[in-house]
């Protein structure tokens, strides 16, 4: 029996409405070098063991495990993080890095470079919803005191939000310029508790100089008081080569990068890979996955990069592959990049609208210039938007409501970056759903 459509109340959809927040000024548009840091409090050896370029990772079980990862110019020895619930320092334990390794250098750069090196602590036993503070130890060398936040329980029954966006992979004044607004949202939304990150983090991905600088603006997510969001990592179609893994700790399983992740409140999210076959044993996991998760789902999410309803491009592999068990286990919402432009559909099932339909949003403003969509498309018509700017979406899950803002910075049209660096951010589109079947 099919359930009940999901019920859309549209708040706003004018491209250009002024947000009331403003965004910091761009600082330091040059690209950073190799050995820098974005971070203003870390004045020490950077070309040596000072830990720089973190990142925590989630995939499976957030609630009680996390990777942190960090990288050192230097080759260390011994490298470790103390980590503690916020305030009680007296309860800190220490956690060895367990995978280290030297980033790989294709031919043409280990001519240039000197070997960099990653250092990976997979965390395990934490305590859902807790607010963790850690410190990055490479050979005696410390970072500053940072922070994240665990996972809620599933069964958690307050609000949550996720910050969604992808394509960073050129672009990179406006790269940075996305990830301070990413800090900013952090800093607003205390209820943010990952950064959803739909893949092409570079142009070419067995570049190393691309991953590191991209790994150094990334810190620029980091809010003014160390607060660090969480990223589920999705691979794109320029993401080839070992570097993905080397960066993010081989999320997934090495050669498949797709998994599950339990959020709280009933939320599930399942982050695919569109650089592999779409069939075969991907697609058999999708099915089970879905079969399994979509009787006690709240919300039932799922994330990956070649759009299978694409503002740009012409339809991948998705739309034959996964869509069809999409619409059969009343999938929600799909989150989709590649394609350099804002979208948001009308609700699709059977290639029409239809308002018992999955969601598709995306599909990618993290820095890269944005192309003009096809707005003539039907699934773009009304109730759905599409439009150009550099974006982020946050998601707001709240009881069986969720919502939809995207914002970011309108585009010079000749040039495709942002128009205006000191300009503030602006409300691309706004929407609320409501759960199926719910009142």
């Amino acid at each position: 029996m099919t359930l009940p459509g999901l019920k859309f109340t549209l708040v706003a959809l004018a491209l250009g409405l002024a947000c009331s927040q403003s965004s910091p000024t761009l600082q330091g548009q040059v690209p950073l070098a190799l050995d820098e840091t974005a971070d203003t409090g870390v004045t020490g050896n950077t070309k040596g063991n000072q830990p720089i370029q973190w990142r925590v990772i989630w995939t499976t079980d957030p609630q009680h495990r996390a990777t942190i990862s960090w990288s050192t110019r230097k080759e260390t020895g011994d490298n470790h993080l103390r980590i503690w619930p916020k305030g009680k320092d007296s309860q800190h334990r220490k956690v060895v890095a367990q995978h280290n390794g030297t980033f790989t250098l294709n031919v043409s750069e280990m001519k240039d470079l000197d070997p960099v090196y990653y250092h990976h602590v997979r965390l395990d036993g934490l305590e859902p919803g807790v607010t963790y503070e850690f410190e990055l130890n490479s050979d005696g060398s410390k970072s500053r005191t940072l922070s994240f936040r665990s996972a809620p329980a599933i069964d958690s029954t307050e609000s949550f939000s996720l910050i969604y966006g992808g394509d960073s992979r050129t672009g990179k004044e406006d790269r940075q310029r996305m990830n301070r607004l990413s800090a900013e949202l952090t800093s607003r939304l205390p209820d943010a508790i990952a950064f959803v990150h739909g893949g092409d983090y570079i142009y070419d991905g067995r570049q190393f100089l691309q991953w590191t600088e991209w790994m150094t603006h990334d810190e620029l997510r980091t809010t003014s008081d160390g607060r660090v969001l969480p990223i589920i990592p999705t691979r794109g179609n320029h993401d080839i080569g070992d570097l993905y893994d080397e960066v993010f700790d081989t999320p997934g399983a090495k050669g498949e990068n797709y998994y599950h992740t339990t959020l709280p409140n009933g939320v599930n999210l399942l982050t695919l890979n569109t650089n592999i076959s779409h069939a075969g044993d991907q697609r058999v996991w999708l099915a089970g996955q879905l079969m399994g998760l979509r009787p006690d789902s709240r919300w039932l999410l799922a994330q990956y990069h070649r759009p299978a309803y694409p503002a740009v491009k012409q339809p991948g592999e998705a739309k034959a592959a996964w869509v069809p068990l999409f619409e059969a286990h009343d999938v929600d919402l799909v989150f989709e990049s590649d394609g350099h432009a804002i979208k948001r559909t009308v609700p699709i099932r059977g290639d029409k609208l239809d308002p018992t339909g999955v969601v598709y949003i995306g599909e990618g403003g993290l820095g890269v210039p944005q192309r003009t969509p096809d707005s003539d498309r039907w699934y773009l018509q009304s109730p759905g938007m599409s439009g150009r700017g550099h974006h982020l979406t946050t998601v707001s899950f709240s009881g069986d409501q969720l919502r939809l803002v995207t914002q970011g910075f309108a585009v010079d049209e000749e040039s495709g970056r942002i128009g205006d660096p000191g300009g503030d951010s602006v409300i691309f589109d706004e929407v609320v759903m409501q759960r199926r079947g719910a009142e």
